[in-house]
């Protein structure tokens, strides 16, 4: 017997359910029952078919009509029109009690945060040259980095710029914001917008404290933002769009001064123009890294601003051994890369590179045909000569896609770069040269270990039997059904903002907004063949490996979606169950 007949079963207490007995027993539903506990089996599974038909709207009282006429119709649905309010409330109040049950039986799988996800279906043995970008792909840094990059841009902007001395009040907060959020240049506002263009209520931020949900719907006429004040491809704010997106990790110091600087001018009532503060703040970031302040702090201090033990060494002598070309695009100084791959992988790291090119100035390396390569000495020395091959060995600046292509022949599906910018690194790639990608992504594994733990598990196992339970129950229009229904609505409102909170209390996970993907999550589906938390992932996996996309229902594929609600919940399955490797954020 399903879930749902056992607690029917129990429901047959209230003598009110048992005109449902007589409307099935009359209308070709013969029982031939004696005892009244067979009877009470057997009810309880004509109703577990009957009640699954009228929870998901598939039963209308038309079609009922024209089997067995309106009056037949009307006996049946006596069940609960005849009803007092009091009888409603228990009914309903019953079957969320055993919904609720049903959702502590959760599977004990997890997500093994070492997987590699797959967008679409690719084959390792297929790939012959592996590529890299060398910031957050081979390099992985701490984060008294942000808090250097931070520390620095505030005090330009002070000593530059002539802000106020009040910002070295300032520090970097290391969790206030996440990766993929969306700055409103014009309004200053910092907000998190799902993969439809839609505002998460509860995301905006102007400063350090939110908005409040009424303040942002009147801003925006609501929580859509069109799609001409979105960012460009590259998630730049230019070309009269108002919208910029922060995809970089680099970028998480920035958010953190745009909300600082905002904070301190609201708090000291100073008039500002919001366009303004955007430039500055944009201008002393690129700063930090344009005029090699950054590099120099790091190259001094190696120890400190490094994440060593990633086992990039390990992937590089991996691939290496097994025959493959490798290649990296970065765009980091060489000096400040060669120190870099000398801490990480040792002084020999050149040898296992077949190019290496320096300061291509990605995304335009992607798109801009005129730049051509220029070879680099050790010893940062530019030579004027055109170059006729690219050669194992040496250092090569600038350049672009179109010329790399020409004198490789590397082309298409038997190429595989990694990144960790969806658009910088890897969407020109896959849309237009047919290149295979794969993203990094660092926050994925801690966002794996919160799911995997018990807690989400089960908040997130019985948010979707509630959502399902209010879908169905809401056909109950009575005073009383609707004051239960909308208890449970405010129930679930609570827990949607719970799980947020879980991953990040300001912005929650990088993945999701309440419901929906995120812009940024959109975008990596889209641009990223495979993805992971770091290249250490490869190491679990052979050079024949495929990858493939689990087969996730569409909405119209999967009839029977609310299966963990009230209509029944046969095998609960959190969203941190493994599905083949297959996370589900």
């Amino acid at each position: 017997m399903t879930p749902l007949s056992l607690y029917l079963c129990s429901l047959l207490k209230n003598n009110k359910l048992l005109i449902c007995y007589n409307y099935l027993h009359t209308h070709g539903a013969p029982l031939h029952l004696v005892d009244r506990a067979a009877r009470k089996t057997r009810l309880a599974r004509l109703l577990d078919m009957n009640f699954r038909a009228v929870f998901r709207g598939r039963v209308t009282g038309k079609v009922l009509a024209q089997q067995s006429g309106a009056k037949n119709y009307r006996e049946a649905t006596m069940c609960t029109s005849s009803a007092s309010g009091q009888d409603m409330t228990n009914w309903l109040w019953s079957i969320y009690n055993e919904t609720k049950k049903q959702t502590e039986v959760m599977s004990k799988n997890s997500v093994n945060p070492n997987t590699i996800f797959a967008n679409n279906e690719m084959s390792l043995h297929d790939i012959e040259i592996y590529g890299f970008d060398y910031d957050y792909t081979l390099a992985f840094y701490s984060r008294h980095l942000h808090t250097l990059i931070f520390n620095i841009a505030r005090d330009i902007l002070i000593q530059e710029h002539r802000y106020p001395e009040g910002l070295r009040e300032y520090e970097y907060i290391p969790n206030f914001v996440v990766r993929g959020l969306h700055y409103d240049v014009q309004k200053a506002l910092l907000m998190k917008i799902d993969a439809f263009h839609y505002i998460q209520l509860g995301t905006v931020y102007r400063g350090l404290h939110p908005v409040p949900d009424k303040e942002v719907i009147a801003m925006y006429d609501g929580c859509h933002v069109p799609l001409e004040n979105m960012s460009d491809f590259y998630g730049k704010s230019s070309h009269g769009h108002t919208m910029k997106q922060f995809m970089d990790i680099f970028s998480l110091p920035e958010m953190n001064l745009l909300c600082c600087v905002n904070d301190y001018f609201m708090k000291h009532n100073i008039d500002y123009e919001p366009v303004h503060l955007y430039k500055d703040v944009k201008a002393a970031i690129g700063d930090v890294h344009v005029k090699g302040i950054m590099y120099r702090a790091v190259e001094a201090d190696m120890e400190n601003y490094i994440s060593y033990g990633e086992q990039t060494h390990a992937v590089l002598k991996k691939l290496y051994e097994d025959g493959k070309k490798m290649f990296l695009i970065t765009n980091s100084p060489f000096d400040f890369v060669d120190r870099g791959m000398n801490y990480i992988v040792g002084k020999d790291w050149r040898d296992l590179f077949d190019i290496v090119i320096v300061q291509a100035d990605k995304p335009g390396f992607f798109n801009d045909r005129r730049k051509p390569f220029r070879r680099v000495t050790d010893k940062g020395v530019l030579h004027w000569d055109r170059i006729h091959k690219l050669e194992k060995g040496k250092i090569y600046k600038q350049g672009n896609l179109y010329e790399f292509l020409r004198l490789t022949g590397w082309r298409g599906s038997k190429v595989l770069y990694f990144g960790d910018h969806i658009y910088s690194d890897l969407a020109d790639l896959t849309l237009k040269h047919g290149w295979r990608t794969g993203a990094i992504i660092p926050e994925l594994r801690k966002e794996i270990k919160i799911m995997n733990t018990e807690q989400y598990v089960h908040l997130m196992t019985w948010l979707q039997g509630l959502t399902g339970l209010i879908e169905h129950m809401q056909v109950h229009r009575d005073p009383a059904s609707q004051s239960v229904v909308q208890e449970w609505i405010k129930e679930r409102e609570a827990m949607r903002s719970q799980t947020k909170d879980i991953f990040n209390s300001q912005f929650g996970s990088l993945f999701r907004t309440y419901h929906n993907p995120t812009y940024f999550s959109r975008r990596l589906s889209r641009f990223a063949d495979i993805y992971m938390a770091s290249l250490s992932c490869l190491l679990n996996y052979d050079f024949q490996h495929t990858f493939f996309p689990r087969r996730t229902p569409l909405q119209h594929e999967s009839p029977f979606w609310p299966e963990q609600t009230s209509a029944g919940c046969n095998t609960p399955s959190g969203p941190a169950q493994s599905r083949g490797g297959r996370v589900s954020l």
